[in-house]
């Protein structure tokens, strides 16, 4: 009789892929960068959002979760609407490393990074062979999910 004694089996799929951590370049103004550390989540109980945490010098970090199907098309191309939109970088030397462009939106602030693309392609090839794109959708726990969104802190409610 044969066993599947694969290693896979014995850990769940969040444990087998650690956070990505990426050093991004924040765009004070037209001149000046701004180097901002963050870590990326991926949750296969709700494959379809990545949660990113944008790490502060001091004080709490900022919390977004943003579509894992906008962040893989937006390394190639525009992806987005509203508050969170992706496109790829121009290069500005030749021979550089390829990256993307990360807008944010929310209310009257908005913050533009620039992201090293080719790790994050990798790491999100990596979700996508855990959690199918076919698949994401059918395990998402809805009431949950908009519960959260609700009931977030300092969100009030009825």
């Amino acid at each position: 009789m044969h066993r599947d004694q694969s290693p896979f089996r014995a850990h769940p799929a969040h444990e087998l892929l650690p956070p990505l951590h990426l050093d991004l370049d924040q765009m004070l103004d037209e001149f000046t960068r701004q180097r901002v550390r963050a870590t990326l989540r991926f949750d296969p109980e709700m494959a379809a959002v990545i949660t990113v945490e944008f790490m502060a010098e001091r004080g709490p970090g900022l919390v977004w979760r943003i579509g894992r199907e906008l962040l893989y098309h937006g390394v190639t191309s525009m992806s987005g609407v509203g508050d969170v939109r992706m496109w790829p970088a121009l290069p500005t030397l030749p021979g550089a490393p390829p990256s993307s462009w990360l807008l944010l939106e929310s209310g009257e602030v908005e913050a533009l990074f620039e992201l090293p693309t080719k790790s994050l392609t990798e790491w999100l090839d990596v979700t996508y062979r855990l959690v199918s794109a076919e698949v994401e959708m059918a395990g998402l726990n809805w009431d949950g999910f908009l519960m959260d969104l609700v009931d977030r802190p300092g969100t009030p409610s009825e």
